[in-house]
């Protein structure tokens, strides 16, 4: 039988006739209603020709590919048992039904000789995202190795042009484009984590695909350890994305009757650009997530008084945030036993006495009293060697002696059951004493030893046992900044920490790609001095309103030292951001495709088009002296919208214009023009002469 999935504009075409394992035919566009006979003759029409010095049978590429069935490519299911190593699985049944929403097969292939089954879960959601995993079940009476479990999907000859993304700390989410020839293009996650150079989201795509332009297709591994994700063109023909867990040599051996799920491959297709990939994968977790109450604004104490905890400091700091409008105080790195420095105490989860005699409860009532919430920043997967965990429990502590460590810390088994238990427990205790409403939960250095598999198999668990206890309590997923940002995680945290850095020019290009994954209502961007801390660089309060507004915002700012107006500034700001956050957080994100790197024009639109907010960029100095017009897209072509400036509370941006555009000076000054969307869209707005490291926020209201 063929099956056919239709959502959201998507199809998903598999064909499960005949005993082989089915293959995956199309994915991709819509193909509109087709009756059982269109489907076969569809089929049939794209089985290939049989090539000289090939298998005597036409080559299909289907859900679980292996070498058994001539697939010299990537392997999808890798396992051994005494040695042996071979698998041909064949078709047991499909069966098509429904799940939260979802419309689901489930494809079931066995292999009775190699002693195994393997069930293929492919969801398509209403948004059109292509959710696909594998389970593997050991059914025959001894151990069976598994090397590779991983998803692979074809796509089409065109999508010649891949992209995806490294980075470093601080610097998170670059993008790198290239157009391979024939091989694989293998990204490979082996930090424990995902990494600051994780791959993060492969799109494959016809050659020049942008933001708003082009065909592409779009997969990433939704899991938070070790994971692979790559793209092969061989002279067998197909071409395929694929991705999974990276699994070291024993590292899951399933006993009889045991089963291991691989974590989802979330696939997109788009024919808008990386924007219709990116509006398809928000939607979707929207939906799976719900309506979230607004944003709290938030101030986080680490660049304002790192170690220097003290009650008589830290009030002046909620009396500032408080001023300023701030919804939620965040007591970062500092609070807890013995913890003067980065050396020493990850561990000791207990409140440091000589510094709180009375325990955080000072603290947590001048927060209260101010109208705030109260967070604290853990690292519960990590350990001091000088701590008292470690000394009491070194059985514990992953790793050998000689492995070294990592920011002056290292790795707590939490796959051991009394490991895992003493974080719990040491955290429920702090959640059921204070009026803790969120915790900044990091994690700061790769794992270098021991299983990733089982530490994020056990960390998940951590995290689903905390919500399910404690379900008010949101939870930021940081891993020395963006580290750790994944799918598989985003079911479990509200917030991610995109990076360490408060710098607006790096964060404009790291919010700007990890926001195509990420709803930006889940990434926390922060308000920074003016001076950068981890860059040295120096900003306009300005460009760094304008940066930390598109985002769950935030601020990491000593307010106490700050002047009169900058404080003044701040609240107008926060208001500002208060007022818009509604649609910033459920609208459509839009990026504009601009020529010149210098420039960007970013925003988001209401879900009916009504209204817009967007910002214009200037990152560094435009390559002509009258850029092209700045485009927004987006907007509903048959409406004229108001435009006028956010106020931000600081002032105009810099200029460098002899002769202003006209618009722009009519803006300006407080005023408004009104624009049809084809002047706006199409032919766009006269760049004001900005200059480098400043933007410009407008609203945009349909009249």
């Amino acid at each position: 039988m063929i099956h056919h999935l239709r959502a959201g504009g998507v199809s998903l075409l598999l064909d499960a006739r005949g005993t082989g394992v089915p293959a995956v035919l199309h994915w991709g566009a819509d193909l509109g209603h087709l009756d059982d006979g269109a489907l076969a003759a569809l089929a049939d029409a794209l089985v290939p020709a049989v090539p000289p010095s090939s298998v005597d049978d036409p080559l299909r590429l289907t859900l679980v590919p292996t070498l058994s069935q001539g697939w010299s490519g990537q392997q999808a299911l890798a396992v051994h048992r005494d040695g042996r190593l071979d698998v041909d699985p064949a078709l047991l049944s499909v069966e098509r039904v429904n799940v939260d929403w979802d419309d689901v097969l489930l494809v079931d292939v066995g292999d009775a000789e190699a002693g195994l089954e393997v069930r293929t879960e492919l969801r398509l959601s209403p948004e059109g995202v292509l959710a696909v995993r594998n389970e593997l079940r050991n059914v025959a009476g001894t151990p069976l190795g598994v090397g590779t479990l991983d998803v692979v999907l074809p796509v089409p000859d065109r999508a010649r042009e891949l992209a995806d993304h490294t980075g470093l700390w601080a610097h998170e989410r670059r993008p790198q484009r290239l157009t391979p020839g024939h091989g694989v293009w293998l990204r490979e996650a082996r930090h424990g984590r995902p990494g600051h150079d994780d791959a993060y989201l492969l799109a494959a795509g016809t050659p020049g695909f942008g933001f708003r332009t082009g065909e592409v297709w779009t997969a990433h591994v939704a899991w938070s350890g070790d994971r692979r994700l790559w793209a092969e063109r061989n002279p067998l023909g197909p071409a395929v994305v694929g991705g999974g867990e990276r699994l070291d040599p024993g590292e899951v051996v399933l006993g009889p009757g045991e089963v291991l799920t691989t974590p989802w491959l979330v696939a997109t297709w788009s024919d808008a650009g990386i924007d219709g990939a990116s509006d398809r994968l928000h939607r979707r977790h929207r939906r799976r997530r719900g309506p979230l109450r607004p944003r709290p604004l938030v101030l986080n104490t680490w660049e304002a008084v790192y170690f220097d905890h003290d009650l008589p400091t830290l009030a002046r700091l909620v009396d500032a945030a408080a001023a300023a409008g701030v919804e939620r105080f965040v007591l970062d790195d500092g609070w807890f036993h013995g913890r003067r420095d980065d050396r020493t105490s990850l561990g000791d989860w207990t409140v440091d006495a000589a510094v709180w005699p009375d325990g955080l409860h000072p603290l947590a009532a001048l927060v209260r009293d101010a109208g705030m919430e109260l967070g604290l920043w853990v690292e519960p997967e990590m350990v001091s060697a000088d701590s008292d965990l470690a000394r009491a429990h070194p059985e514990w502590v992953l790793g050998r002696a000689s492995t070294p460590e990592w920011r002056h810390q290292r790795v707590l088994d939490l796959a051991d059951p009394g490991a895992w238990a003493h974080v719990h427990d040491a955290l429920a205790a702090l959640l059921r004493e204070y009026p803790i409403a969120y915790l900044k939960w990091d994690h700061n250095r790769d794992l270098l030893s021991g299983s990733a598999h089982r530490q994020t198999e056990a960390l998940y668990r951590l995290l689903d046992a905390l919500r399910e206890e404690f379900p008010h309590v949101e939870i930021e997923s940081c891993a020395s900044g963006g580290g750790r940002v994944d799918l598989g995680i985003a079911d479990r945290v509200d917030r991610f920490w995109p990076s360490d850095t408060n710098d607006p020019l790096d964060r404009q290009e790291i919010h700007r790609w990890t926001s195509v994954l990420v709803p930006p209502e889940h990434l926390g961007a922060h308000l920074g001095d003016a001076r950068a801390h981890t860059t040295g660089r120096s900003s306009d309060l300005g460009f760094r309103f304008a940066t930390a507004l598109f985002g769950h915002a935030g601020i990491e700012w000593d307010l106490t030292r700050a002047s009169d107006e900058d404080r003044a500034a701040v609240a107008t700001w926060a208001a500002a951001y208060r007022d818009l956050r509604g649609l910033l957080h459920s609208g459509t994100v839009v990026r504009a495709d601009v020529a010149d790197p210098a420039l960007a024009v970013h925003g988001v639109v209401a879900e009916d088009r009504s209204a817009a907010v967007v910002a214009l960029v200037a990152l560094s100095a435009p390559g002509v002296s009258r850029p092209a017009p700045a485009r927004v897209p987006g907007l509903d072509p048959d409406a004229s919208y108001r435009v006028e400036v956010v106020d931000l509370g600081a002032g105009a941006p810099r200029t460098l214009d002899a002769g202003a555009p006209a618009w722009w000076t009519a803006v300006a000054g407080g005023g408004s023009v009104v624009l049809p969307e084809r002047a706006l869209g199409e032919t766009g707005l006269a760049w004001p002469l900005l200059t480098p490291q400043q933007a410009v926020v407008l609203r945009l209201t349909a009249v």
